[in-house]
């Protein structure tokens, strides 16, 4: 979380201080657990409001596409609900976003606004960078709820627009911390084991998957699926020599990517002639992140097999390990025909994110 992120949240809890306590018989002991779908945000707003610029503003936040897939899939699906009609059913939600402006007359933004004491509305008014507040465990326990707020839809608009990265984030971290704790419960060992010996570092698989190839500098795992209504997920693990900084430019990944699938990754074992390849139609999308500490390009994009008779999306990161002068490569992907896969690729995320490179022996 961002220094600025940290100071926003901090100023909007103060001027929040005049709405209803947490504490006595509203503890977190005394509430019931938050439950929803994951990816899923329920939006309290005025209907009139969520019609025009302020609407448009949050859709462009969470419900933008994932980027470097084929099909179309929103970031987060947004439920609208009218302020006045959130039952005790809907305040149990995993993730809650109120929105209101105070220069709003409308029934449903007075609803909001009115949770808010009239000093804090004139602190708001003095700051307009002070529009957001982060309220953890309100209705629930393990919820996420998020006020945004201002004097007007333009100074709204203005926040929400310069920090659409932080609240992408706030949400999808959230969701990796609930995948966390479903996933890790518990772990396939063996392949742990396995990765600490030929890597050198420690791979956190989720006991579903499966072991299923292993060569000199990879590894293959797969969750497979007896059912056809659910995605078929496998991850791999690769290891080469880091030589120069230009193996991790973007077309070298792509480069790197193919050489591996193409020998290893088969739509068929039956048929070796059936390898993986990276679409290129819509080129993988890029980001520079930092996993364990160490460096790592994020690439996502789209699959398929050389013959064409399969396809999905990827997600991989290039991880590079300077003291030990060797790149990781390591990738999930998913065959999920005519389906979503943004959970699946959530859940890709989540367990690549969690491999550590610094082992506690070293």
């Amino acid at each position: 979380m961002s220094l600025r992120f940290c100071i926003i949240a901090l100023f909007s809890a103060l001027i929040f201080a005049g709405c209803e306590s947490n504490t006595g018989a509203n503890s977190d002991s005394n509430k019931p657990k938050a439950r929803g779908t994951l990816g899923e945000i329920i939006l309290v707003i005025d209907s009139t409001k969520y019609a025009g610029p302020v609407g448009d503003a949050l859709k462009d936040v969470f419900e933008s596409n994932i980027e470097g897939i084929i099909r179309e899939e929103s970031m987060f699906y947004m439920r609208k609900v009218d302020p006045r009609k959130m039952t005790r059913i809907l305040k149990m939600a995993s993730n809650i976003i109120f929105v209101t402006t105070f220069d709003d007359r409308s029934g449903g933004s007075r609803s909001i606004a009115n949770q808010f004491t009239p000093e804090s509305i004139e602190k708001s008014k003095a700051d307009s960078s002070m529009f957001m507040l982060r309220n953890q465990n309100e209705f629930a326990v393990g919820q996420e709820v998020l006020y945004l707020f201002g004097e007007n839809e333009t100074e709204l608009i203005k926040n929400i627009e310069a920090n659409k990265q932080l609240l992408q984030n706030l949400f999808s971290n959230k969701e990796k911390e609930i995948l966390s704790a479903a996933l890790f419960n518990r772990k396939n060992g063996e392949v742990s084991e396995l990765a600490k010996g030929k890597f050198g570092v420690e791979l956190s698989l989720p006991a579903s998957y499966q072991f299923v190839k292993e060569e000199e500098n990879f590894i293959w795992c797969r969750q497979p699926t007896p059912r056809i209504d659910k995605p078929d997920i496998s991850v791999f693990f690769y290891q080469t020599a880091y030589e120069d900084e230009s193996q991790v430019f973007p077309e070298n990944i792509i480069k790197l990517r193919d050489e591996i699938t193409r020998n290893t990754i088969f739509g068929d074992p039956e048929k070796p002639e059936s390898f993986i390849v990276t679409e290129k139609q819509i080129p993988p999308i890029f980001r520079n992140i930092r996993i364990d500490g160490q460096y790592s390009t994020e690439m996502r994009g789209s699959w398929k097999t050389n013959n064409l008779s399969m396809g999905g999306s990827f997600l991989s990161y290039t991880v590079v390990d300077e003291e030990k002068g060797m790149i990781f490569y390591m990738e999930g992907f998913v065959y999920y025909p005519n389906e979503a896969h943004r959970a699946s690729l959530r859940e890709i995320e989540t367990i690549l994110q969690a491999t550590k490179f610094k082992l506690a022996e070293e």
